[in-house]
């Protein structure tokens, strides 16, 4: 699949209408929010297995889908326990075709998402390093100006997975390194050790629960916004409990606001320019401009979407 080269405009370049807004104050207030997890691991760590069982619990009974960049890894557990999901197999990993994706999943109404795993569009086939040293020759191999495309593209890719109207769980592969350890006999023996997940340097301060996995299949939690699960250690995890204690953590608060609601109203006939410009400034207000949206088959935002359309009717 070719897709067109990213075009980005300076923020002084914005429709001014439809610029940032000021900066205002409200009062903070808690709300419900969606599941924003990572687990990365060395291989034969269970993330996968685990990611599944976390998704299926979060899901609620309903189908859940799986972006699939392991060749089918995911698949191999469908009916394990009763779980039941939908697949979409990728083999190239442009990190505009997982903006597409999640347009796409959203547009189906999943409620929960699992990526497996993110680590391909970061250092797979056409992802964000193949796209930066794509970039860089037609710089005259100029890595700055590789960064220069290769940035936006992997921002935009996080921004719509943040911004998913619904949970996220990405599992990541980790950088592996074999150190001597002491097994139960007394002997020294070499052991797969995970160090940072392969992704972009800091990519875990995107997500709200970050766990490390262990080839004895051992979950460290090594972030949580989730009291409950702050530095736990569990061994085997029984992904369905955590879940369990994730939900109520998730839904402790008042109910949110549901993007489709903003969908809506941006597509809907009556729409004016003035009333699009008023829910610009309501969805930027909520941080939701970038949540991903498939217009016909071609992905955007709905801060694009709400922009294009307002723009459009202002014209005329």
């Amino acid at each position: 699949m070719t897709l067109p080269q990213p075009k980005h405009t300076a923020r002084g370049q914005q429709h001014d209408d439809f610029a940032d807004g000021e900066f205002t104050f409200r009062p903070a207030t808690r709300e419900q929010i969606k599941a924003r997890i990572a687990v990365q691991g060395v291989s034969g760590s269970g993330k996968t297995w685990t990611s599944l069982a976390i998704a299926n619990g979060l899901a609620e009974g309903s189908r859940f889908a799986v972006i699939d960049t392991e060749r089918g890894a995911a698949s191999k557990y469908v009916g394990v326990r009763g779980i039941q999901f939908d697949v979409c197999p990728m083999s190239k990993y442009d990190p505009r075709d997982l903006v597409r994706a999640l347009a796409a999943a959203a547009q189906a109404g999943y409620g929960t998402v699992l990526i497996d795993s993110l680590t391909h569009f970061w250092k797979g086939a056409d992802g964000t390093l193949d796209q930066v040293d794509k970039a860089k020759a037609r710089y005259g191999g100029n890595s700055f100006g590789g960064w220069k495309e290769g940035t936006p593209m992997q921002n935009e890719m996080v921004d719509a997975l943040l911004a998913y109207p619904g949970h996220v769980i990405a599992t990541m592969r980790s950088h592996t390194e074999w150190v001597l350890q002491e097994n139960e006999r007394g002997r020294r023996e070499p052991v797969a050790v995970g160090t940072r997940a392969e992704q972009r340097k800091g990519i875990e301060y995107e997500f709200d629960v970050v766990g490390q996995m262990d080839i004895d299949n051992t979950l460290t939690v090594i972030k949580s916004r989730c009291p409950a699960l702050h530095g736990r250690v569990l061994e085997k995890p029984d992904g369905t409990a955590v879940a369990k204690e994730l939900l109520a953590w998730l839904n402790d608060g008042a109910e949110g606001v549901d993007p489709a609601a903003y969908i809506k109203r941006a597509t809907a006939e009556d729409a004016t320019y003035e009333g699009l410009l008023a829910l610009y400034q309501e969805v930027e207000a909520r941080g939701l401009l970038a949540t991903p949206y498939l217009d016909g088959d071609q992905p955007t935002s709905l801060g694009d979407l709400i922009k294009t359309r307002g723009t459009a009717l202002k014209t005329q």
